[in-house]
């Protein structure tokens, strides 16, 4: 004779109990972690917003056109040396610049490889003074290069664009923000000519834009 077991209504509910009871701390675990994570957010957010950090501001101090050669194969080879002034306009909040490279450009033409400038940190309305050297051996240009330059010592100055690009953490407190890409236009108007001797210069203090 075969039996048959099965579970009396006694037992089935004590099952039915205990797995109510397991998903109810799970479920609460949820909600404490949930509620956590969206009270973080939400505090850092309301921070960000009643501080709402200003853009660094640059300008171009100095900038040297040591050399600026041009071979038959429209080959360049330049020589540049600038300064950079850089303020952290913010009352409460501070920089971190993480990457930070530079480079020259005539006529929409890249004249200097990427140049990296150290990393560094820039406190509350804090300035600091950045320097330079750019470099450029045997870098193609557009057949056009040598007419431009050539025009442009004829009309007596010569228009260079330095562009800074990086990127740039906030600091709040304790608190430090995710990266943020940040890039830099500078534009140097140096007098030019056949009679003017190297370096060609451009010391008047330029203000660049600064976009985020």
């Amino acid at each position: 004779m075969s039996q048959v077991y099965s579970k009396s209504p006694k037992d089935c509910a004590s099952k039915e109990s205990f797995i109510n009871t397991d998903n109810f701390k799970y479920k609460k675990l949820f909600c404490v972690f949930s509620t956590f994570f969206t009270s973080l957010i939400s505090f850092i957010l309301l921070i960000w917003l009643i501080l709402h950090p200003s853009k660094p501001q640059f300008s171009l101090k100095e900038a040297d056109i040591y050399l600026l050669n041009l071979s038959n194969s429209h080959l360049l080879n330049s020589s540049i040396q600038l300064t950079l002034f850089s303020k952290n306009p913010n009352q409460k909040v501070g920089i971190y610049y993480d990457q930070i490279q530079a480079y020259a450009a005539y006529k929409g033409q890249q004249i200097t490889v990427d140049t990296s400038i150290p990393p560094f940190y820039q406190g509350h309305q804090e300035s600091n003074l950045l320097t330079a050297s750019l470099v450029g051996t045997g870098l193609p240009v557009a057949p056009s290069f040598a007419y431009e330059v050539g025009r442009d010592q004829t009309a007596g100055k010569l228009v260079l664009n330095v562009k800074v690009n990086g990127k740039l953490r906030w600091k709040v407190g304790a608190w430090v923000s995710g990266r943020y890409r940040f890039n830099v236009n500078c534009v140097a108007v140096m007098a030019f000519g056949p009679n003017i001797p190297p370096p060609l210069s451009a010391r008047q203090g330029t203000l660049c834009s600064t976009s985020l």
